[in-house]
């Protein structure tokens, strides 16, 4: 379970590139995988084209620029390689984002970090990009 909690689009560029690397490494040496990406606080920005004004997630010029690419490399990860993605509602309801908002096929848990620590309960590793 990689844990996404910050808004550095540099940071995420980062992630999906060893996501990327994990699941291709799973799947040429035919090891099955369940790969989740859980989003929350800052994270939440990767998942919606809303600019997010006035809360503290707010996109400036240089995530604008970068959005559409980050956003297609997540669907990538989410529809060729099967890597669930999913957010946090707690996140979503504090800054008034609908569900209508986040791009398709994300699964909705109420409380990020409550998540990750069920993963983890049932064995999965915590992942973080520093």
């Amino acid at each position: 379970v990689w844990h996404v909690d910050f808004a550095d689009p540099r940071r995420l560029s980062a992630m999906i590139q060893s996501v990327n690397n994990m699941v291709t490494t799973y799947q040429s040496d035919l090891i099955d995988y369940d790969v989740r990406i859980v989003f929350l606080a800052g994270g939440i920005r990767f998942l919606t084209e809303d600019p997010l004004a006035k809360t503290p997630f707010a996109e400036d010029a240089a995530f604008r620029k970068q959005r559409p690419d980050l956003m297609q490399r997540l669907k990538q990860l989410r529809d060729l390689h099967k890597v669930k993605l999913e957010y946090c509602t707690l996140t979503t309801d504090a800054i008034g984002l609908p569900k209508a908002r986040i791009i398709p096929n994300v699964g909705a848990v109420r409380s990020g970090v409550v998540r990750i620590a069920e993963l983890q309960a049932l064995g999965f590793s915590y992942l973080k990009m520093g």
